[in-house]
């Protein structure tokens, strides 16, 4: 696609095309992931090494899940030795969950299996591709940055 081109998009059409691009990227970053944990599961123990640590209530609202679904993909992750809870020092009602050193092992293993599949592939972009890709980036942390 040319400048002229994308020129040419409308709004509706450059966020039809950018939404499929990012969804099957995504698709297949995560056919990358490692442990056997599903795409729920990855996100909210990275959300717990990022963020905790931090209640359950918490991580819910971070994840835009029901307290419900949020604390079945818990057990599990505590089920795994990924995720811990630690009482709460200021409210002995509230527990905290972290991420332990076996979830943190994890994640980072997944990062660097992404990572390098993905370095693969900016490898076989020519010169002016990647160039427009790194100024893509900034572009797509806007969006994300700015979100209302």
């Amino acid at each position: 696609m040319t400048a002229d081109s994308t020129a040419a998009l409308t709004d509706a059409e450059l966020a039809s095309r950018l939404r499929l691009g990012v969804a099957r990227l995504a698709r297949r970053l995560r056919q990358e992931a490692t442990g056997g944990l599903t795409p729920s599961q990855l996100s909210a123990l990275a959300a717990t090494e990022r963020h905790g640590p931090l209640p359950l209530s918490e991580l819910a609202d971070l994840e835009r899940v029901a307290r419900p679904t949020i604390s079945r993909i818990v057990k599990v992750l505590e089920g795994e030795a990924l995720v811990a809870r630690d009482p709460d020092p200021t409210d002995g009602r509230v527990a905290l969950l972290r991420a332990t050193a076996e979830g943190r092992a994890l994640l980072r293993e997944n990062r660097r299996r992404r990572d390098a599949w993905l370095a693969v592939r900016l490898r076989s972009l020519d010169p002016q591709q990647r160039a427009r890709l790194v100024a893509a980036t900034d572009v797509l942390d806007a969006l994300v940055e700015d979100e209302p």
